[in-house]
């Protein structure tokens, strides 16, 4: 694809998801505890590398022009624009694998690419509200929460998601897969999004309800079904702190965000790195079944002749063997040949001493 196209449909994306994301804002109209335009920014790099970060900035300044403060859009946009080539900079320092099939790539979206690289849009954009006076000094850290929530957030959850779809489709192997597979995987997210809703929503602490479900997705389908059960996950649960309803009931807004990002975090630990551990598994048994095949093989082919070499071996010892026993008849006519020549020769002087 032309960069310049490129860079269009990245800014396309981010400003349309950005959009999405304000409907659930928490502070000032502009910090959301779910921020998928940072998600989409991260994937955008490893999919297609540094060349699309145009398309970020100006999708991150068109999103927050709007917003204000004024004077101070720049200094938001430089930290949106920082923080996912942060994010893909650490990454592929980390050797991260955009199929996500490893341990170490799980870990490292988590750790790295999430919660790490997200202080610094969060930090920034924080900072910058405060000095423009958008906000006081005593609403920093609450505010720092949300915004980085929220980042950290759009990568645990829309990334997988994007990566497993442009895994999944160009070998087209989720059309191809048989009816009962669709039945299963629906059955999945349709039992995740209830219960994910109603722990969410109940008096009682059941939050821990959701795990099974994480982990039947990831031990089933891998990374295709953990990454959309997270989503629904963070998603409600993010409907659920805006209300402040169920465990996030009577908490101030630093609480619940640590609640959330304690919840999401979590359920997007436990899905990606069971999903790569199913996956490493299933390539290692592969691959010693593939290396099993080859030996069985070459066993088969080296089999017959391994027998053969002997028969072979013992028909020539047969052959040397009769030659030897039609030689020794030779010499056995030839022997009977000379008794009969002696015979002869005792016949004739048994004449001659007659004859004197």
């Amino acid at each position: 694809m032309n960069g310049v196209l490129l860079n269009l449909a990245v800014t396309g994306g981010y400003y349309a998801s950005g959009e999405a994301g304000l409907e659930q804002e928490l502070v000032r109209g502009q910090i959301t505890p779910l921020w998928p335009p940072t998600g989409i920014a991260v994937a955008c790099l490893l999919l297609f590398g540094r060349r699309v970060w145009p398309g970020i900035a100006l999708g991150a300044f068109l999103v927050n022009v709007p917003l204000g403060p004024s004077g101070w859009v720049f200094a938001i946009v430089l930290g949106n624009t920082i923080a996912p080539l942060v994010s893909y900079a650490l990454l592929r320092r980390a050797d991260f694998r955009t199929e996500l099939d490893r341990l170490r790539d799980a870990l490292a979206l988590v750790f790295l690419g999430a919660l790490l690289a997200m202080l610094v849009s969060s930090t920034v954009g924080t900072g910058a509200l405060v000095l423009a006076g958008a906000l006081d000094a005593d609403e920093f850290w609450p505010a720092w929460s949300v915004w980085w929530t929220g980042d950290a957030m759009g990568v645990l959850v829309v990334v997988p998601v994007l990566l497993a779809l442009r895994a999944a489709w160009p070998g087209r192997r989720i059309l191809t897969a048989p009816a009962w597979r669709w039945a299963e995987a629906a059955a999945l997210l349709i039992c995740t999004g209830l219960v994910a809703l109603g722990s969410l929503h109940s008096t009682l602490n059941m939050l821990f309800v959701i795990f099974p479900f994480l982990i039947w997705a990831a031990y089933r389908f891998q990374l295709p079904g953990a990454a959309p059960c997270v989503l629904i996950i963070s998603v409600l649960a993010i409907f659920a702190a805006g209300s402040a309803s169920g465990p996030f009931h009577g908490h101030d807004l630093f609480a619940q965000m640590f609640t959330l990002q304690a919840l999401n975090g979590s359920a997007a630990l436990t899905a990606l790195v069971l999903s790569a551990m199913v996956t490493e598994r299933n390539e290692t048994r592969e691959r010693i079944e593939a290396v099993c095949a080859q030996l069985a093989e070459v066993v088969v082919r080296l089999a017959p002749g391994e027998r053969g070499a002997p028969e072979r071996r013992w028909d020539e010892g047969d052959d040397t063997k009769g030659e030897g026993d039609g030689g020794k008849a030779e010499g056995d006519d030839a022997k009977g040949e000379g008794d009969d020549a002696k015979g002869e020769g005792d016949g004739g002087s048994d004449a001659g001493r007659r004859g004197r």
